[in-house]
């Protein structure tokens, strides 16, 4: 089991070399989501990177991780279209909790190299309520928003007014009615201030019409081109979204782009101990990836601050 658990952590640590790669990680944040994890291939050269969160819709949602990779931002990697971000694609079994959301990014920021200034959530369907929930509950440390044929949860949204965001659905949409987003914008108008609001409400266009926008170049260009620096926290309005461009999507495409995927499958959580005994030498943050967790959630559970000392023999809750 020791031999075990040390391959496991060499791979989380793993370099890279010629190409990107991607993992499957199960199990290991407690209170996020089983997720996959891809690196580009310049990854250990950058200081830091941007960090895009994809949250799938309903027809992914369970415990098969294999699922997420049926449409977005990971297929999209996988046949070939460039993202010079870390890329997270958690899976869920029904909607979406941004709390949840918040955790693996916390973690996800603990374990690698994160521009945390450059932080994006999109999604579509349920995902696209999850990006808008994700948004409205964590205005500040979301740079941009992208969010399709979704709506929001929650009723009140002023906190949407503050950063960037982009919402797109088809007025032909038969699975979430187009009425879902209005009823966001409305509520955005009413909060007094759309000026970093885009809503492109395209004609005809139908639900499944609207996963290309994964596949689009400029969906990440326009997301990249948002910062938590910029002043006013501007939107960028130089882009846009018809259904015209919907079908060239999947277009231009490199078939020589390859992937490597290794998938870790860690100890089931009920296996994990509730307490860890300090030992010479350990970190918050060494002691988070032993223990599958991060340095955030061991401040949470032992009413810590990250820059609390440690000492040998202490006792401190993990899980």
């Amino acid at each position: 089991m020791k031999k075990l658990l040390f391959l496991i952590l060499m791979l989380l640590m793993l370099p890279l070399t010629s190409m990107a790669q991607l993992m499957a990680c199960r199990g290991f944040v407690e209170e996020g989501y089983d997720f996959w994890l891809y690196l580009p291939d310049n990854y250990n050269k950058a200081e830091e990177l941007p960090l895009v969160m994809f949250l799938h819709g309903k027809s992914l949602s369970g415990d098969s991780l294999e699922m997420v990779l049926r449409y977005g931002s990971i297929h999209a990697l996988m046949k070939g279209r460039p993202i010079n971000a870390i890329v997270v694609a958690p899976q869920a079994q029904q909607a979406w909790e941004p709390n949840r959301v918040m955790a693996l990014y916390d973690w996800v920021d603990d374990h690698y190299k994160v521009d945390t200034n450059r932080f994006y959530v999109l999604g579509m369907s349920m995902g696209g309520y999850g990006a808008l929930d994700v948004a409205t509950a964590y205005p500040e440390r979301v740079a941009a928003v992208m969010a399709m044929c979704g709506g929001a949860s929650g009723k009140e949204l002023c906190s949407l007014t503050t950063l960037p965001l982009w919402i797109i659905h088809g007025t032909a949409d038969n699975l979430v009615p187009v009425q879902c987003s209005d009823r966001v914008v409305d509520s955005i108008r009413a909060c007094g201030d759309t000026t970093r609001l885009i809503y492109d409400r395209l004609e005809g266009v139908n639900h499944s019409r609207l996963a290309r926008v994964f596949y689009l170049d400029q969906t990440y260009e326009w997301l990249f081109s948002h910062s938590l620096k910029d002043k006013d926290r501007r939107v960028n309005r130089s882009y846009f979204m018809t259904n015209e461009l919907l079908e060239l999507a999947y277009e231009g495409f490199d078939p020589n782009f390859t992937v490597n995927i290794v998938e870790a499958v860690y100890p089931p959580l009920r296996e994990r101990k509730k307490y860890y005994v300090v030992k010479k030498g350990d970190t918050l943050a060494s002691i988070a990836v032993e223990n599958y967790t991060t340095v955030s959630i061991l401040c949470k559970l032992n009413k810590f601050k990250k820059t609390t000392k440690l000492w040998k023999g202490r006792k401190i809750r993990v899980k």
